[in-house]
């Protein structure tokens, strides 16, 4: 898939050309080459662009660039993508920044959100199927026999995790559910289709699950919460390996601190953390995905 698919949305500042007399004048912003900042498509699409844009109208006017914010169809394009050069910045789930990092040498971690070092997953399961919240990981046994979704196949928090966690508790979720289990694509989706009653149980994002939750998009009379599971390390934002060579020298440090430096003290900062459900963003680093990639390689998502 190139990049010209994914209709790219453009968030372009102005900037004032200055010309003296007799001489040459300063280039403007649209002299440098674009910022493409992208993220993982886990959730629905229109909030998904909102929050994406807000980013990239923040890093235009901090940074003096034109930022482009470019959709992906699914998880493995935005590793594909940016491991090619053809994306700068990518929000990416801990499994899907593992699998960008290990395929594109010199990629570096510039921050992740507050929320992010103690992330949680959460199962559902339809109101019809009988199951009742458990208090441990063991009691997830109770999705044995079920019809079960994961989100998409390479998410961490709606797929990765929930199936070591299922692990966990002694199922093997390749012939203890009611068939193969079923992947949704996005969290939204795994809500939408457990509410339905298409699959009898579920686990996505706790973040998609509560912000449903508190807009009352779903039906708590057709869907059970069954548990939260325990904290793991998630979101991230990568920076590739080319962007100091695109956009000049210091640029990927620029970038970094752009954006550690939101902190909600103004407007488009606190409409942009608000967009990304965070207080603040804070710096990370590799070995807080460790554990990630090691659950990776052994269910096979990382080689």
């Amino acid at each position: 898939m190139s990049p010209r698919a994914c209709a790219p949305v453009l968030v372009a500042v102005s900037a004032l050309l200055l010309a003296g007399c007799g001489g040459g004048g300063t280039a403007d912003s649209s002299d440098r080459p674009t910022l493409r900042i992208s993220a993982i498509p886990d959730q629905d699409p229109a909030e998904l662009t909102a929050r994406e844009e807000s980013l990239a109208e923040y890093l235009s006017s901090t940074l003096d660039v034109e930022v482009e914010y470019v959709p992906v169809t699914d998880y493995a394009a935005s590793v594909s993508l940016f491991r090619a050069g053809d994306l700068d910045l990518v929000f990416y789930g801990g499994l899907t920044g593992v699998q960008a990092r290990l395929q594109t040498p010199g990629a570096t971690l510039l921050a992740q959100r507050d929320i992010d070092a103690e992330f949680r997953s959460v199962f559902i399961a339809n109101a019809d199927a009988g199951i009742d919240p458990v208090e441990d990981v063991a009691g997830l046994t109770a999705f044995e026999g079920t019809r079960f979704t994961f989100g998409s196949e390479s998410s961490t928090s709606g797929r990765l995790m929930p199936e070591y966690f299922l692990g966990e508790a002694g199922l093997d979720t390749a012939s203890d559910f009611a068939g193969r289990p079923g992947y949704s694509g996005s969290h939204d989706a795994t809500i939408d289709l457990v509410e339905a009653g298409s699959y009898e149980g579920g686990v996505l994002n706790v973040q998609v699950w509560e912000a449903r939750n508190a807009a009352g998009t779903v039906d708590r009379d057709k869907v059970v919460e069954v548990f939260t599971t325990p904290i793991y390390s998630d979101y991230h934002w990568l920076g590739g390996p080319g962007i100091d060579d695109r956009l000049g020298e210091g640029f990927t440090d620029e970038l970094g601190a752009a954006l550690l430096d939101l902190d909600g003290s103004t407007p488009q900062e606190e409409d942009v953390l608000e967009k990304y459900g965070a207080g603040e963003l804070v710096p990370t680093d590799a070995e807080s995905y460790d554990r990630i990639e090691e659950i990776g390689r052994q269910l096979g998502l990382v080689s």
